[in-house]
């Protein structure tokens, strides 16, 4: 354990107290995640810089096989690496075993896929008509705020949507916005991902409030040009009853 590897792991120690408990001193703590994330970035720098030749690469991964081979092993050396041997695979199978087990525990509640809209939004109409001006001025508007995430075709490949999990909506999909109301459509719109109850999480919806972009009557057009756009008809009340 001499040489890079106590090196490493030195500096791995360093960083995690560092990150853990020093740097939280002088501004707010850093995430779980985001500490794991640098050690991993740490550990792999330290693994490039003392493989990148012969002598450094045996220097480095000499004593880890040596180790686990057992070769030049002995005394207290010796009974460490049984210990490794035996709990390491261990600690696996119990780790494996407590995630897949039975559990007496409730299931999670599961998401609600189109969540009941705030009163607010309950019933609203479109005010303006489906016409070809209204269609058209609506489509110009998804075309320059819309598309590059639902796409130029409404079919949710936009040239942003790679980036996205979940992705962008479908609304060339009869299961998205067919089975909506232009209300609906007209909440999700103003209020974005943002807005959602809380019978819609956990959703990580990239969805903008468009509210801070978007006139009520922009959003209502826009509404326009996505159903003629998708070839599809809103809900209405009729079909509800």
């Amino acid at each position: 354990m001499k040489g890079p590897l106590s090196t490493t792991a030195i500096l791995l120690a360093g960083m995690y107290v560092f990150l853990k408990f020093i740097l939280p001193l002088f501004t707010a703590p850093l995430p779980a995640s985001l500490i794991y994330l640098y050690l991993v970035l740490t550990l792999s720098a330290t693994m490039i810089f003392f493989t990148m030749s012969g002598s450094s690469l045996d220097s480095f991964m000499g004593p880890i096989g040596r180790f686990l081979a057992g070769t030049d092993v002995g005394g207290t050396a010796k009974t460490a690496r049984l210990l490794v041997l035996i709990v390491f695979p261990l600690l696996v199978g119990w780790q494996t075993y407590t995630r897949l087990a039975p559990s007496d525990l409730p299931p999670a509640e599961n998401r609600t896929i189109h969540p009941a809209p705030p009163g607010e939004f309950v019933g609203l109409s479109n005010p303006y008509p489906t016409n070809e001006q209204n269609i058209q001025e609506g489509k110009g508007i998804y075309a320059a705020n819309c598309s590059p995430c639902h796409g130029p075709n409404f079919d949710g490949k936009g040239t942003a949507a790679p980036g996205f999990n979940p992705p962008p909506a479908n609304f060339a999909d009869p299961g998205t916005i067919a089975q909506l109301q232009e209300s609906y459509l007209f909440w999700r719109i103003k209020k974005g991902g943002v807005g959602l109850p809380i019978e819609g999480m956990p959703w990580k919806s990239a969805m903008p409030r468009w509210e801070h972009e978007l006139s009520d009557e922009k959003i209502w057009k826009v509404i326009i040009g996505e159903y003629d756009g998708a070839g599809q008809s809103p809900r209405t009340w009729e079909e509800e009853e």
